[in-house]
């Protein structure tokens, strides 16, 4: 009951133990708690499961991920930064740069909080882990506009597992089986596959259903289309 109630008290605790049929002493669960290295409340932390329950919907995760790109001065790594939306699982990649200084980051803030298109104009949580590049100018940026930036643990890639899951997918499905050369290479393989990612492939934490789904015309063929030269490949039905 502590655990998946944080803000449960001794007597909040005692209460509920005695609906079930417990009678039991303030102090025999207060010693309970300490003797399980359990917080009194209200010092107690909430669970991260708890957290992304109530705030379905309002959250994004973010990250970055590295490829190698061949360029006129050689093997470059280009440092791709995108952002998820935990909800929907859509996803925006917001730049990518052989230089993820405060200028690039800064640039990127101001992108994401544009008034029309910006994909955290309606969010109120960002979740990042504590890697150096998100700058004290990119993360002043995105509090002065009403985003909370949530900070996870150190070495729990699980707490922004939706965002590593993107990172495994692009790389398995596109990146890794590509030679890439150019940034312009880069970018159009990237809008190829978030396109795809979008509108063509099924998802498994989303019911198996597409992100951008479309009326299926029944009973017309079945075609089969590519991108990529046929790396990416989906099957439609040709319209009526």
């Amino acid at each position: 009951m502590a655990k998946e109630n944080s803000g449960w008290g001794y007597t909040r605790i005692q209460g509920a133990l005695q609906n079930l049929g417990h009678r039991v002493a303030r102090s025999t669960i207060a010693k309970v708690l300490k003797d399980n290295g359990i917080q009194p409340a209200p010092s107690r932390p909430s669970s991260w499961r708890t957290f992304l329950r109530a705030h379905w919907g309002e959250i994004v995760g973010a990250d970055f991920f590295t490829t190698e790109v061949w360029t006129p001065r050689g093997l470059k790594t280009y440092y791709v930064f995108f952002l998820i939306d935990l909800k929907s699982r859509r996803v925006c990649v917001a730049g990518a740069t052989q230089n993820p200084n405060a200028g690039f980051m800064e640039s990127v803030a101001r992108s994401l909080l544009a008034s029309r298109s910006g994909f955290l104009r309606t969010k109120r949580f960002l979740i990042l882990d504590r890697d150096g590049k998100y700058t004290a100018g990119f993360k002043s940026g995105l509090r002065s506009a009403g985003i909370q930036i949530i900070q996870t643990p150190h070495r729990a890639p699980n707490c922004n597992a939706h965002a590593e899951r993107f990172v495994r997918s692009i790389k398995d499905e596109c990146l890794d089986r590509m030679v890439l050369f150019g940034e312009g290479h880069l970018s159009r393989a990237i809008d190829e596959y978030v396109a795809h990612y979008h509108r063509e492939r099924n998802h498994q934490g989303l019911g198996n259903d597409l992100i951008d789904s479309a009326p299926c015309a029944a009973g017309s063929e079945v075609q089969c289309a590519e991108r990529l030269g046929g790396l990416l490949r989906f099957y439609h039905r040709a319209a009526a």
